[in-house]
């Protein structure tokens, strides 16, 4: 009979303490659940976020190829803007050199000839002497013709070489350049002027607009031709609408 006893309440004990495990873990489930979905979540984030990171570093990693690669062209750009300008320059050197020895030697020709006349010179002689005189001119006509394409083109050089380096100088224009508008195209706010390369139009020269003598507009030159060019109306300076027949002068000639 005790021994029955002793079994029934050690059955009940068990059964007890298992009811207490049982509530025990049902308690915990949750948390445990709760913690396990937890974890699941950040590291799907931490995935996510890496997915993203590494999409970043793949986008930088072509954005600074590209800049490199952009870098390296606009080097060797100005590397050879500033050849051309270096040349260029030379080059007027070389220019006001024959010009000093051609007007030197026109000089030397008109004292020779004004000396001559003053003796018993056959005609044969002081026709050569002109002829020498002549050609003196023509040369400095040609070499000062030859300066001023190259003046142009030394501007221009320099105007290019200045946006490389970070500068944005006023481009001079000759003091002399006179035009008047041709074509006018008020939608896209361009104008076709009748001066061009030859009469020392330079491109992102800046010309002034007037009409009856009162301002217009200020324009920039955007395409240079032999003997016409297109230039766009610079925002803020339409003062009036441009029509043809406008005159147009340097906005910044040079002295």
């Amino acid at each position: 009979m005790l021994l029955r006893i002793s079994l029934i309440v050690a059955i009940l004990a068990g059964i007890g303490a298992g009811v207490v495990s049982y509530i025990e873990i049902t308690d915990k489930v949750p948390a445990l659940v709760k913690q396990r979905d937890d974890e699941k979540d950040l590291k799907l984030a931490k995935i996510d976020e890496l997915h993203k990171t590494n999409a970043i570093l793949v986008k930088t990693t072509f954005e600074l190829k590209q800049t490199k690669e952009e870098l390296a062209e606009t080097q060797s750009a100005r590397d050879k803007a500033i050849a051309r300008a270096e040349d260029q320059t030379k080059r007027a050197d070389e220019l006001n050199d024959k010009l000093t020895k051609a007007m030197q030697e026109r000089d030397d020709a008109q004292n020779q000839l004004a000396a001559y006349k003053a003796t018993d010179l056959t005609p044969e002689q002081v026709l050569k002497l002109n002829k020498n005189l002549k050609d003196a001119y023509a040369q400095i006509d040609a070499i000062n013709t030859e300066k001023q394409i190259l003046q142009r083109t030394l501007t221009s050089t320099k105007a290019e070489l200045g946006k490389f380096k970070g500068e944005n100088p006023d481009i001079m224009l000759r003091a002399d350049l006179k035009g008047k508008v041709m074509v006018v195209d008020p939608k896209w706010d361009f104008v076709v002027l009748n001066v061009g390369e030859d009469q020392g139009a330079i491109q992102d020269g800046e010309l002034l607009v007037s009409r009856s003598g009162k301002l217009v507009a200020k324009v920039i030159i955007r395409s240079v031709q032999k003997d016409r060019c297109i230039a766009n109306v610079m925002p803020g300076w339409k003062l009036a609408e441009p029509v043809e027949g406008d005159e147009v002068i340097p906005a910044h000639p040079a002295s």
